[in-house]
């Protein structure tokens, strides 16, 4: 029975529209940071180890394009809508994340494109201010793509490292790997928050 539902789980997150599902959450995570983009790259990193479909590889591949793709869509909306145009935008949390992206980007570009690489609300903050602000495109895309590489990375060798140490197959790493990874997204958050604080 375990082997069926095995077959079953890895059939499913195996095909061939996994990774273009997976892209697709990565690029919306950088908008809504309730798309489950980091867990989908977790998952797939988890179900590379343990069936090799889809490779590694290409999740790390395909998740830095798209992650590089959502943040240079949201630096656009930056450069050209500004940071104030939409009530949203006004907002006095909004506003105060606006302003804390605005002290970090002055201090430090790519060690905060880095850091907010891995932090969702401060990811989506970052990357607006950083158009706003004008920031040189051809600097930001370098520093945003090498960032992307490196959180994608991260998020699928999590998955994979937890299909290593977990026994039981892609029916135990993939549901394991996908609470990691929500702990590790808790525990960034919870970090990040009392830094900002």
């Amino acid at each position: 029975m375990d082997d069926v539902a095995a077959d079953l789980l890895t059939e499913s997150l195996a095909g061939p529209w996994s990774l273009a599902l997976m892209c697709l959450l990565v690029v919306g995570d950088a908008f809504f940071v309730v798309v489950p983009g980091e867990i989908a790259v977790t998952a797939l990193g988890a179900l590379a180890a343990t069936t090799g479909t889809p490779p590694l590889w290409a999740v790390v591949v395909c998740a830095a394009a798209a992650a590089t793709l959502g943040d240079v869509c949201c630096y656009v909306l930056g450069r050209l809508v500004g940071t104030e145009r939409w009530r949203w935008m006004r907002a006095a949390r909004v506003q105060q994340a606006l302003a804390w992206a605005r002290r970090r980007l002055d201090t430090g570009t790519a060690t905060v494109l880095f850091t907010a690489r891995f932090v969702p609300f401060a990811r989506l903050a970052i990357n607006l201010v950083a158009g706003a602000s004008r920031i040189h495109p051809p600097r930001y895309l370098a520093l945003v793509a090498l960032a992307a590489t490196g959180w994608a990375g991260y998020q699928a060798a999590v998955g994979a490292a937890v299909a290593a140490v977990v026994p039981g197959g892609p029916l135990v790493a993939v549901p394991v790997s996908v609470v990691l990874a929500i702990g590790l997204g808790l525990l960034i958050d919870l970090v990040s928050r009392r830094r900002r604080g």
